[in-house]
C-alpha cells in the first residue's frame, strides 16, 4: 500500500523531479557520446610547482590516472608550458566541473 506524502514531501519530490530533467536537457544539449576519450589542454609557467598543482587539481576532480593521459610540451623559449591531459569523460557536468577548477588556478594562461 502507497504512503501519503506530505506536502513538503511531494514538493521535495517535484523538486528532484525537475533538477533530474534539468540535468537530462543539459546532457542532450552535446554532441558528445559518454563515455568518451576527452581533451583538456592547459596552458601556464613551466615551473614543477605549476605542474604539480595542475596535477593535484585534477586527481581531486578524477583520482587517480596513470602517467599515459598527460603530454607535457614545453615553448620554444621554455617559459611556458602546455599541458594535454586526456580522459575517459562520463558526463558533461564532470568536463565543466574539471574545466572550472582548472581555469580557477591563478597561473593557468589559457585552458581548451
Amino acid at each position: 500500500m502507497d504512503e501519503f506524502l506530505t506536502d513538503k514531501e511531494l514538493e521535495k519530490q517535484k523538486h528532484s523531479e525537475e533538477i533530474k530533467a534539468e540535468e537530462a536537457a543539459i546532457e542532450q544539449e552535446t554532441l558528445l557520446e559518454f563515455p568518451c576519450q576527452f581533451p583538456i589542454k592547459i596552458m601556464g609557467p613551466a615551473t614543477d610547482e605549476f605542474d604539480a598543482q595542475i596535477r593535484a587539481l585534477v586527481m581531486a576532480q578524477l583520482g587517480e590516472l596513470p602517467p599515459s593521459v598527460w603530454k607535457i610540451r614545453p615553448s620554444a623559449k621554455g617559459n611556458f608550458v602546455g599541458m594535454t591531459l586526456t580522459f575517459t569523460a562520463t558526463s558533461k557536468a564532470q568536463i565543466d566541473d574539471l574545466y572550472r577548477a582548472i581555469t580557477a588556478h591563478p597561473e593557468v594562461k589559457m585552458c581548451l
